[in-house]
């Protein structure tokens, strides 16, 4: 699917995002393997989290819609079966390393594989602790999708995670969730701590301290009522539209501001955006609040080693940003970028220079001049739902009406983004 993007003037209004992608992922899953029922509000309708879904409903677990919740009717540790095929994580990595920690103890095997995006990127990192735990696991060219997982009694572990990664480090805990006994993950650097309150909220007892999350296996999680908060990296594209454009100003209520993740706005406040925060509350230790978002003059910044692997799903609007910023935007330790459903270095920096803005492409990052103006241009998304959203703020900012071919990428984890779009804008024709 093509789009067709016009300029707008500003943008402005009063928007919510669908629900979290990181927590909608982690909820469904321990609902899955809690006993009793749970009922999960605001439930992102990503196809990402769809996946994650079909997948736990294939092991065995009843899930139902009712206005708007999702009902998960859990199990316990030892009730999902073994699949009758092969599960489809879709395009969603999240699914298939977070869920492999659950799989790697099931008393059966399990296939689990995903779309052509997904089966060229690398399983090692979850691999290699879940086989240290006693799994025994298969992958393509010992690395890539699909993975069989032989479930096996697992041992539990103490294991320092070589990269920070907060789905590894779900995917061990879920996997220590069943061992005998402690299970810790120790972190080079802080990553967002969804699981631990995920995990707190079914019940489970946390061990944490500075870079640790521990669990002890044979913990029972008890089904709950939950509400998602509204995800943060989806609003990221509405907030840098709103900066970016003058005279906007733009409400975005009921976000999840949980602090693991609140780099984002700590870098954009820093650099001058003008962003207010009211009606703070939590829920399940996840706070969530609205956001006031004013256009502003943004200087820019750089972006490296712990601020990369904080923001390195917004890194590819902030790009954008960048261009137009005082100062430009350079990130370094980004390699990680290079892995994700597109080689988002490499496609964030084709896009940029088809809308006439010049880049410097590192192996590891890019650097953006600031005070560049976008052009009207074709850009395309190559299948990444974080490009075809980032590239459509940018169309905003052209000089002309811009095509987004493969939009439709977007529904991975926005299905509503054109609509909410359209919605804030007010064009430029």
């Amino acid at each position: 699917m093509d789009i067709t993007v016009f300029p707008a003037k500003s943008v402005s209004g009063v928007i919510r995002v669908p629900g979290d992608k990181s927590i909608s992922h982690r909820y469904a899953m321990l609902a899955g393997i809690a006993e009793g029922t749970s009922r999960i509000a605001n439930y992102s309708s990503g196809a990402d989290c769809q996946s994650t879904l079909a997948c736990i409903e294939a092991l065995g677990i009843r899930v139902s819609r009712e206005n708007g919740i999702v009902r998960i009717e859990g199990k316990g540790l030892d009730g999902l079966r073994q699949p009758e095929g092969e599960l489809d994580a879709g395009n969603s990595g999240s699914t298939i390393r977070m869920l492999s920690g659950i799989l790697a103890a099931q008393p059966f095997t399990t296939r689990i594989s995903g779309d052509e995006s997904l089966c060229r990127r690398p399983m090692q990192r979850i691999m290699k602790p879940l086989q240290q735990m006693g799994a025994r696991i298969e992958a393509r060219d010992l690395q890539f999708p699909p993975l069989m997982i032989e479930g096996a009694r697992l041992e539990p572990i103490e294991y320092r995670l070589p990269v920070a990664s907060a789905q590894v480090k779900t995917c061990v805990l879920f996997a220590g969730l069943f061992a005998g006994g402690r299970t810790a993950v120790y972190e080079p650097a802080q990553t967002r701590d969804h699981t631990e309150l995920a995990l707190e909220a079914f019940g489970v007892e946390v061990e944490r301290g500075k870079g640790l999350a521990a669990v002890q296996g044979r913990a029972r999680l008890v089904g709950r009522e939950l509400t998602v908060p509204g995800d943060l990296s989806s609003a990221a594209f509405f907030v840098v539209a709103a900066l970016a454009l003058p005279h906007s100003r733009l409400v975005i209520e009921g976000v999840g501001l949980n602090p693991t993740r609140s780099a984002l706005l700590d870098f954009l406040m820093s650099s001058g955006a003008s962003i207010r925060v009211s009606n703070l509350a939590q829920t399940a230790g996840e706070i969530v609040a609205d956001m006031v978002v004013t256009a502003s003059a943004v200087r820019g910044g750089v972006i490296e080693k712990s601020l990369t692997a904080a923001l390195i799903d917004e890194i590819p609007v902030l790009a954008v940003l960048g261009a137009v910023s005082e100062e430009g935007l350079t990130v370094r330790d980004a390699s990680e970028l290079r892995v994700k459903e597109t080689d988002r270095i490499a496609t964030v920096a084709e896009n940029l220079r088809r809308m006439g803005i010049a880049v410097e492409v590192f192996e590891d990052g890019f650097q953006v001049p600031g005070r560049q103006k976008f052009q009207a241009a074709e850009v395309n998304s190559f299948g990444d739902h974080r490009i075809a959203m980032a590239f459509s703020v940018a169309a905003l900012l052209a000089g002309g009406e811009c095509k987004v071919h493969n939009a439709g990428a977007a529904a991975v984890s926005y299905p509503e983004f054109f609509d909410t779009l359209r919605s804030i804008s007010n064009a430029d024709k």
